[in-house]
């Protein structure tokens, strides 16, 4: 980040549609941000990586590449800029694997612009956050930092997770999804709850959580159809189990 709070903080707004760009660059600013418009795909990837923005607000349909492809080669070259994917489709394809490739948040177009604004100001909170504790964590002992269950071992400190003797590749949200649940598994957690303390939004939809719960099995579970540590509670929401 920029800086310690989200005053100034750049937001590269990824959209090819040149009124809706500018209509958001121009109330982004008036909120106190620095913004730039990227019209394409390929560029957005070069302008990213070489300007470092502090969010990135992604369109999906993007000429030359879309915006699928922008997060999939962001994530892989190990790059995790809190990332909103936007979107005209109600196709729930695009939601699905924008979020697992990697995107912090999902709006879909048309939007209240209180809510998009909302949005980004969470994303940059909770990004924010996400740097601190890691740097305390890395001042606190490596095996406090450990938490095990099952075969997969998770570093906190080090925001690593490995199952059995294999490394595992969660994005930003999914290690901090699981890092919550198994810290605090002595309770059930709501939906509501996880998009408050993971999220760090006041509203969201529920099956956003859903999604990264099934994307945390699909990689963590023996057999995630009959999950042993992440659990659904019906009528409840989510529970961990360490045993």
């Amino acid at each position: 980040m920029n800086g310690s709070t989200d005053a100034g903080a750049l937001v590269a707004i990824v959209e090819d549609d040149a009124a809706i760009a500018e209509g958001v660059a121009l109330n982004l600013r008036l909120q106190g941000f620095r913004s730039e418009i990227i019209g394409d795909g390929e560029a957005a990837v070069r302008q990213i990586e070489a300007h470092r923005p502090d969010l990135v607000l992604l369109d999906i349909s993007l000429p030359v590449q879309d915006g699928l492809w922008v997060l999939e080669q962001l994530r892989g070259r190990q790059n995790q800029v809190p990332i909103i994917a936007l979107s005209a489709r109600h196709d729930e394809f695009d939601k699905v694997a924008a979020l697992r490739l990697g995107a912090d948040d999902y709006i879909t177009k048309p939007f209240a612009l209180a809510e998009l604004l909302a949005r980004v100001a969470a994303v940059l909170r909770r990004a924010r956050l996400n740097t601190h504790s890691s740097d305390d964590g890395r001042n606190a002992a490596a095996a406090a930092n450990l938490l095990r269950f099952g075969e997969v071992t998770v570093d906190v400190a080090n925001r690593t997770v490995v199952r059995g003797d294999r490394p595992v590749q969660l994005t930003r949200l999914e290690f901090e999804l699981l890092a919550f649940l198994s810290q605090h598994h002595d309770r059930v957690h709501t939906r509501e709850e996880l998009l408050r303390r993971v999220w760090g939004l006041q509203q969201g939809q529920a099956r956003t959580v859903d999604n990264f719960v099934a994307q945390l099995r699909a990689k963590l579970e023996r057999d995630p159809d009959r999950p042993r540590h992440l659990l659904t509670v019906r009528g409840a929401g989510y529970r961990f189990s360490p045993e």
